[in-house]
């Protein structure tokens, strides 16, 4: 299968590191012209940097704005120009045991995982009808139907997510416009190889003893029985946002291991 988006101009918010910088590589890859995003100015400028680095034919912009507020959702649209493939990828998560989780972070969270994206798509997606073509994606997690007792605010947020994008996939009905989520499960982030290192080095184990230990003990139903690459999570992402992907609609695509143990 050969992906072709160079007819294409895609959106990844929170994409200056991680599974989003991961995208955009990978969109980038295929052709699609790429808007990059990140709350500051320095991370996104150096993510436009590596990714022209990585991808020398690149056509690379980028916006700092904080899509987790109004403000700064209307800005970057303000900014960003025409897009028909637009990839909600920005989120926040972080374990805290219910009983303490407060308001205002429980509106923060909702703010940041979910609003960004309803922001996004209030923007772009009825250009995209106009046009009978256009991909909005949701990277949620698999934490959206498996929630995780340690972060049922975060859970509860990617469910939104599904919720969304399901919706939205019901006004696509009849054209060239597809609306869907994936689900990564545990993935090979920056964050968790620096997490993933600092735990080897405190217990005086080896990188792979700690991670044979995490899935053997918290997430023991996993069939992949290691960290997916944040690669891993990007193909699903740029098929989904391809040509070749417009059967696919409304549908929640696990890129999890097999963590979730359900037929569908």
């Amino acid at each position: 299968m050969h992906i072709d988006l160079g007819q294409h101009r895609a959106i990844v918010s929170g994409s200056t590191a991680g599974i989003g910088f991961a995208i955009a590589v990978g969109l980038a890859r295929a052709g699609a012209a790429i808007v990059l995003n990140g709350r500051s100015e320095a991370s996104t400028i150096e993510a436009v940097r590596r990714l022209s680095e990585l991808v020398p034919d690149a056509r690379a912009d980028g916006i700092a704005a904080d899509l987790g507020t109004a403000a700064g959702a209307n800005y970057f649209v303000s900014k960003a120009g025409a897009a028909d493939i637009v990839v909600n990828n920005l989120g926040i998560y972080g374990p805290k045991p219910f009983a303490e989780i407060t308001d205002a972070e429980w509106d923060h969270y909702f703010e940041v995982n979910v609003m960004s994206g309803v922001r996004l798509a209030r923007h772009y997606f009825p250009r995209m009808l106009a046009a009978n073509w256009g991909r909005i994606v949701f990277v949620a997690s698999e934490s959206a139907v498996q929630i995780p007792a340690e972060m049922i605010h975060y859970g509860m947020t990617k469910t939104a997510q599904l919720a969304l994008a399901r919706g939205l996939a019901e006004l696509t009905a009849g054209t060239g416009v597809t609306v869907n989520s994936v689900l990564p499960g545990p993935t090979r982030s920056e964050g968790v190889a620096t997490f993933l290192r600092e735990m080897a080095k405190s217990k005086g184990v080896s990188e792979a003893e700690v991670e044979q230990g995490f899935f053997a003990v918290e997430r023991p139903s996993s069939l992949l029985r290691r960290f997916a690459s944040v690669e891993e999570i990007a193909n699903m992402v740029v098929y989904v946002a391809s040509e070749q992907a417009a059967a696919t609609n409304g549908a929640a695509l696990r890129v999890d291991g097999g963590i979730v143990r359900a037929i569908v």
